[in-house]
């Protein structure tokens, strides 16, 4: 599916009108675009209900308009998420004054069903329809609208997101990045296309009173890309609470899951389809964000959190809790490669152990032992081979050391492979069968012993 919408007919240029802010021009501005321009065809929303477009959407209604199918991985997901945070902005205004529509380019995948479940969720709430239709009802809408180009092979997405936004009774009409800053959305659909009653009494203010800008990039990037559906330590919203990611998460699978999560979830990474499965099937859109973006933001998630170790899972209370922690970071990351049957960070992981298992001294010395053949490990076998061994001297290394598993790592036993690995989450990642037989395990619920 492809779409693409540029303006190529005369209402794409109608933002000019909305500049007219008298009750004069808005009357004669309404008379141009009202019934005369507006197709009058009849679409069905997603609680199954027939309406007629202009009588029934459009006429005597502020309204804002955008295109978005439920199967698009790239902008559509935040172009919807997005448009949520303006109507949690706009609170009880959308449904009584203002009124929200997408409207679906593929009917033939996008039942009503289909765009019912989807408006779930993204938590969205009365006063805005996803709308569905004849392909040639849609078409003619989106031409009118000025939503609309030739479809671009060389487009992944095959769109850029644009969001319409109109008074039909003024004649006030207006296109905008529908990704744009929500709170500037609100405020261009909640107060600029009613401006002509109140724009002549408000004095205008200098720019001498801006305040000064203090731009933080990562910052930035997040409110920017992110900020639509998740929080950092707000709770989960859309998509999960990121704080303390940085720290349960390698660091080269978010850069890479920040920049190509398309790819991602395409290769059945573990770590993604559960977040799949977890969060409604709500995908992490590809946002065409470079390596040095997501290098910007992890470290923003990182700062967020506190820092990469105080947002770690944490272990029993111990004095050497902080070597522990050290131990079992690294160990995770080794345990998430294997798991998505990559060696990416494993040497690396590998290394960061034996390094710290020699500065914890003779009490660390069996993981020193285990953790050497890594150093000749050629392949995932290799790996998954001397990860055994690792993972029995960590998991007693760290109970002698303190007396339990920490809070949120978790001890998992596979009986087909007889081993035990450690691991953070609620869904089990075996390292030793990778993605053949992913969830191949049980939880250990004792945190006295190891026995099955």
């Amino acid at each position: 599916m492809t779409r693409t919408f540029w303006a190529a007919v005369p209402i794409a240029a109608m933002w000019t009108i909305g500049m007219a802010l008298s009750p004069t021009h808005a009357a004669a501005d309404h008379a141009r675009w009202g019934a005369d321009y507006f197709p009058n065809v009849t679409l069905t929303t997603h609680e199954s209900t027939p309406v007629r477009f202009y009588d029934d959407l459009i006429k005597g209604k502020i309204v804002a308009v955008d295109l978005i199918y439920t199967t698009c991985q790239y902008a559509c997901p935040l172009e919807t998420a997005r448009l949520a945070q303006v109507q949690r902005i706009l609170g009880d205004r959308v449904g009584r004054e203002i009124f929200f529509y997408s409207i679906t380019i593929d009917p033939e995948h996008d039942t009503p069903q289909v765009l019912k479940d989807y408006a779930e969720k993204y938590h969205v709430a009365a006063g805005w329809l996803f709308l569905t239709g004849t392909r040639s009802d849609i078409e003619l809408i989106s031409k009118k609208l000025g939503l609309y180009a030739a479809p671009d092979p060389s487009n992944p997405d095959g769109h850029t997101p644009m969001l319409l936004i109109g008074n039909e009774t003024t004649g006030q009409w207006m296109r905008n990045s529908a990704l744009d800053n929500p709170k500037f959305l609100a405020r261009t659909i909640g107060d600029w296309l009613t401006s002509w009653k109140t724009g002549a009494t408000q004095p205008l203010r200098s720019f001498a009173d801006a305040p000064l800008l203090n731009l933080d990039q990562g910052q930035y990037t997040f409110k920017n890309h992110c900020a639509a559906c998740h929080t950092v330590g707000g709770g989960d919203a859309i998509g999960p609470d990121l704080k303390g990611v940085t720290a349960s998460r390698d660091r080269r699978w978010l850069a890479r899951f920040i920049a190509t999560p398309d790819q991602v979830f395409a290769a059945h990474d573990p770590v993604a389809d559960a977040l799949l499965a977890k969060y409604k099937q709500v995908r992490m859109p590809n946002l065409s964000l470079t390596e040095q973006d997501a290098e910007v933001l992890i470290d923003y998630l990182a700062r967020e959190s506190a820092d990469a170790v105080a947002a770690a899972p944490t272990l029993a209370p111990s004095s050497q809790a902080g070597t522990s922690q050290a131990l079992i970071a690294p160990y995770l990351r080794l345990q998430r490669a294997l798991a998505a049957d990559t060696l990416d960070g494993v040497a690396d992981a590998a290394r960061t152990i034996a390094t710290e298992a020699v500065m914890a001294g003779s009490r660390a010395a069996t993981v020193k032992v285990a953790v050497n053949p890594f150093a000749q490990v050629e392949d995932l076998s290799g790996a998954r081979d001397a990860f055994g061994a690792l993972s029995d001297a960590i998991i007693a290394y760290v109970r002698a050391l303190d007396g339990a598993i920490g809070n949120g790592i978790k001890v998992v036993y596979c009986p087909m492979a007889r081993k035990y690995w450690l691991q953070t989450g609620d869904t089990i990642a075996n390292p030793y069968y990778g993605k053949q037989m992913a969830q191949c395990g049980r939880f250990i619920l004792s945190q006295s012993g190891l026995s099955p």
